[in-house]
């Protein structure tokens, strides 16, 4: 382990009276102390939907200001392991991997500063697409599916809650949807919005010829419940079929699953994996609720964007990242340039320093 200097102690120090400030860790306590008051007063929980809403915003402040607490106290640590190396090499060591720790934990600190978006802190829904191609482009998709179920499930204090999920004849799939819980779910995946590339050698083409397909990645917020959304009961056509798997098995007797058509705008949401028809149609609303207010915002952007004289980009459309398997082994980012030849642990889930990376250069631009 290398040992740390005077110098890398003083920038450490500097770094935590940094994230004081960008994490505004005063008006954090102060905001905390608040919903704390509000919570204690008598029928808070009359209304579940703004108290649950309450909760998680206090729980949110509540895990940063504990997160800087513990930075505070790991600079501490180091500071008083170094001034006692002189005496014993043991607390060299020490004031070393408590360096180490604490440039981890400020990593991820300022990482989160970046999350200033309305709905950034909350949960998010990911729907992976398959482009054109057939079998292949279905095959991608699944993988894709699968690399962020991993992603979801090994992150700590993540959720994943597949809402729908259709299989293609033959493999693959022709379209997947998941509600990622977790906080900062929205924020984070946000660098996952747009086209996959994909270059390999076919596995269902009998020649072995080399294929490149794509995918396609949506994200939505999961709206919390005092967003107001223009949404008439009347406007959606709500039809049940009976939920299938892989090959069209039946996983259910009953009509379970529920498709919602909004007929004026012709948005069609459908959700199959929960466990009954009231649970699948309340996920198809929040799906629905969720892609009207993009529309609305879309709408609005490219308003302002016609006063401004400006093009508005439409990044879902754009290709944002290459996975190649052959000639060579590299999956490679377009917009941070951020590239690994592991292609197994990227498709296995490990897509974290791609995320980070993406938000480096977003914070950069």
């Amino acid at each position: 382990m290398e040992l740390i200097d005077a110098k890398t102690l003083e920038q450490l120090g500097a770094r935590v009276e940094d994230a004081r400030g960008y994490l505004h860790v005063a008006d954090k306590a102060d905001e905390l102390a608040r919903l704390d008051e509000e919570t204690a007063r008598p029928g808070f929980w009359d209304d579940t939907a703004h108290a649950q809403a309450v909760s998680k915003k206090a729980g949110n402040l509540r895990d940063t200001l504990r997160e800087f607490a513990d930075a505070e106290q790991l600079l501490a640590d180091a500071q008083a392991a170094f001034e006692l190396a002189d005496e014993d090499e043991a607390f060299a060591a020490e004031a070393s991997e408590a360096c180490g720790k604490l440039s981890t934990m400020l990593d991820a600190l300022e990482l989160s500063s970046w999350f200033t978006g309305p709905f950034d802190e909350g949960d998010a829904i990911l729907t992976v697409n398959p482009g054109q191609g057939g079998l292949e482009a279905n095959d991608w998709a699944d993988m894709l599916f699968k690399m962020y179920s991993h992603y979801v499930e090994d992150k700590p204090g993540w959720k994943l809650q597949v809402l729908d999920i259709t299989y293609a004849e033959g493999i693959g799939i022709d379209r997947a949807t998941i509600q990622v819980e977790g906080r900062n779910a929205y924020g984070m995946l946000r660098s996952e919005i747009g086209v996959h590339r994909l270059v390999r050698i076919s596995p269902t083409d009998a020649k072995a010829r080399r294929h490149t397909t794509f995918a396609s990645v949506e994200l939505l917020p999961v709206l919390p419940d005092d967003i107001e959304v223009d949404l008439d009961p009347n406007d959606v056509r709500v039809d049940v079929f009976r939920a299938s798997g892989p090959g069209g098995q039946c996983v259910n007797t009953t009509d379970s699953a529920v498709r919602l058509t909004h007929v004026p705008t012709g948005i069609v949401v459908t959700c199959q994996n929960q466990k009954s028809q009231l649970q699948n149609k309340e996920a198809a609303f929040r799906v629905l609720k969720a892609k009207l207010y993009e529309l609305e915002e879309q709408k609005r952007q490219a308003e302002i964007d016609e006063l401004r004289g400006e093009r508005m980009e439409n990044s879902f459309g754009s290709q944002i990242r290459n996975y190649v398997l052959y000639p060579y082994q590299m999956v490679k980012d377009l917009r941070s340039n951020y590239e690994t030849g592991n292609v197994d642990a990227v498709l296995g889930g490990d897509i974290e320093e791609f995320v980070v990376a993406y938000h480096k250069w977003r914070a950069s631009q």
